[in-house]
């Protein structure tokens, strides 16, 4: 449900969440607890790719791997050149790891990341998993 602060008019609900920059958006949980953060101005397509990257997050952090990897593959597959894809494919791979233990799902999201976007930090995180088979 989005909830719209004006920092003028309720700076309370700015300073609860420790915003410091306009615009600031945040993707929370049901309990209020922040799981997702956008902080200034992006392009329409990285704005709406770092709003389901923080779906995926939300998911994760539900426990519900399955619901993360797909919310994570729709922001590559809807947004392949947004900055945020290549870590949605990474926290892609790391659901898919989570839900199985099996360290290919690891080594295929290493090798992928590293091709599709050498120069993230995501392809240099993703790097030390490129012998987990």
């Amino acid at each position: 449900m989005p909830v719209r602060f004006h920092v003028k008019q309720n700076p309370e609900g700015f300073a609860r969440f420790k915003a410091r920059w306009t615009p600031t958006q945040l993707v929370l949980d049901e309990q209020g607890e922040e799981k997702h953060r956008i902080e200034g101005f992006l392009p329409k397509d990285d704005f709406l790719a770092q709003l389901e990257l923080g779906l995926g997050r939300l998911e994760f952090e539900r426990g519900d791997f399955d619901a993360a990897a797909r919310e994570f593959d729709d922001v590559v597959v809807r947004h392949p050149g947004a900055t945020s894809a290549p870590e949605a494919r990474y926290w892609a791979g790391v659901s898919r790891y989570k839900r199985s233990n099996d360290p290919n799902a690891l080594k295929d999201t290493a090798e992928e990341v590293t091709r599709r976007w050498p120069d993230s930090e995501w392809a240099r995180k993703a790097s030390v998993w490129s012998g987990s088979r």
